[in-house]
């Protein structure tokens, strides 16, 4: 169980402090870790994550602070609850893959990380990518990150899969990228999403789920594990959607049913409790949010009474 002098250490040792609030020290109060397979090994990874979209070139050195304080959050602040980093070649303008880096290999904690990101050189009105500028692209990502090894590299949004997803495949096969995957955010991609995963050897999938926003129940998340897929979650808290029609209203008393200490843990332990789902990777720049995110990979989950319970909420709700 994480103590309050670590979560002050975390905090001090970045360069920022931690917020001491009790409801997200709560979170711990459960020391159970969920775990889940990846189905094409069986290897184990915590149930939540983190998405790197929030560390930018642009962000301000406070800002950084405190983008740092959340890697060693992810990384040892949760003994064990985290461990999944999520970024992509062009997030931040490159600067999430490049401080992520930097940071791990000047705090030491790059081993115990597993790294995933995402290529896709196509842009919008191509309909092929340039075999150079995906090589060039990946090989960017191993720079920047400062890694021999990728544990997971995606093609982002659908971008040509045949030269994009046979690359990945070559560094793969070479033991450069342990596993491989595509993405999709849109809705409009999802039939060829569910082609992709009939018809190539992909590891992974990244979708958006979220409590509000369901679609891919009907045939994405079915199909993940017919097809033996691990499943990404972005986006588990509707993009802003959730926390505007949350607004300031309490959290139900039958939340603690499932230890659920915090909106966002009760919004998280929805996703994970599909069982298509391998991992929830929101996205956050806050410490105290990154503490508190992983109090939603412990202790129990949302039964499907649960679950039914938890939409009829949400849809009671006023739309954002």
């Amino acid at each position: 169980m994480i103590s309050r002098r670590d979560l002050l250490r975390i905090g001090a040792g970045a360069g920022a402090a931690l917020t001491l609030n009790p409801r997200v020290l709560g979170a711990f109060e459960n020391d159970t870790v969920l775990t889940r397979p990846i189905p094409s090994t069986g290897e184990e990874i915590p149930v939540i994550g983190l998405g790197g979209r929030w560390i930018s070139t642009n962000s301000t050195p406070e800002e950084l602070a405190d983008h740092r304080a959340v890697l060693h959050a992810l990384a040892d602040g949760a003994e064990g609850a985290g461990r999944v980093f999520d970024s992509a070649a062009g997030y931040g303008r490159g600067g999430s893959e490049s401080y992520a880096g930097q940071w791990a290999e000047e705090d030491g904690f790059g081993d115990g990380i597993f790294w995933a990101t995402k290529v896709n050189v196509v842009g919008r009105g191509e309909d092929a990518a340039d075999p150079d500028a995906v090589h060039e692209q990946i090989q960017r990502s191993f720079d920047r990150l400062r890694r021999p090894v990728i544990d997971l590299d995606q093609v982002h949004n659908m971008g040509d899969p045949p030269t994009q997803l046979g690359i990945l495949q070559e560094y793969k096969e070479e033991g450069r990228i342990r596993y491989i995957g595509m993405t999709t955010t849109s809705s409009r991609q999802y039939e060829g999403l569910a082609r992709v995963m009939r018809e190539y050897p992909i590891d992974f999938i990244g979708i958006d789920y979220a409590i509000d926003n369901r679609g891919v129940e009907e045939r994405i998340l079915p199909l993940a594990q017919d097809e033996g897929i691990a499943v990404m979650v972005y986006l588990p808290f509707g993009r802003s959607r959730m926390w505007e029609r949350i607004g300031d209203r309490p959290l139900p008393d039958w939340a603690s049913e499932f230890d659920a200490h915090t909106w966002a843990q009760f919004m998280l332990k929805f996703t994970i409790a599909h069982p298509a789902v391998t991992i929830s990777a929101p996205g956050t720049g806050n410490p105290d949010h990154m503490i508190d995110n992983l109090g939603g990979g412990r202790g129990r989950l949302p039964t499907p009474d649960h679950v039914r319970r938890m939409i009829s909420f949400v849809e009671s709700l006023p739309e954002a």
